[in-house]
């Protein structure tokens, strides 16, 4: 007098085939694993964290010129209200702060104060790599 139902060989076998992927395309156990499968794509990153965001760069706040030269060098014309610093350490520190995500590793040969063709006060910079 048990209750009528599924034997319970047929449930694993039904789990089994889910597992092994065995059903054929167009049936409804295979929809069925579609769409739990894209459930899990779209909605898992909702509720759990996966840290793959990428990382936010802050944009770089001054108008840097990059001018190529003759001897196959490269001068950075940065703007003068860019920099803060005075005097001749903290100038280069603030200029190298300034074209080091530009430049990557370079060093400042040197440096002269002068004027663009709009007549706005800049730094002229050479660099070494």
């Amino acid at each position: 007098m048990g209750m009528p139902g599924a034997p319970v060989s047929s449930v694993w076998r039904t789990i089994r085939n889910y597992i092994f992927w065995n059903y054929q395309r167009g049936s409804i156990h295979y929809d069925i694993m579609v769409t739990l499968i894209l459930l899990f794509i779209f909605v898992t990153p909702l509720f759990i964290n996966f840290k793959d965001k990428p990382v936010e760069h802050s944009p770089h706040l001054t108008a840097v010129v990059v001018i190529p030269q003759v001897g196959g060098g490269v001068a950075y014309q940065v703007p003068a209200a860019a920099v803060s610093g005075e005097g001749d350490s903290a100038v280069r520190k603030e200029l190298q702060r300034i074209i080091a995500p530009i430049a990557g590793q370079a060093s400042i040969s040197r440096y002269e104060k002068t004027s663009d063709a709009a007549g706005e006060p800049v730094y002229q910079v050479w660099v070494k790599k």
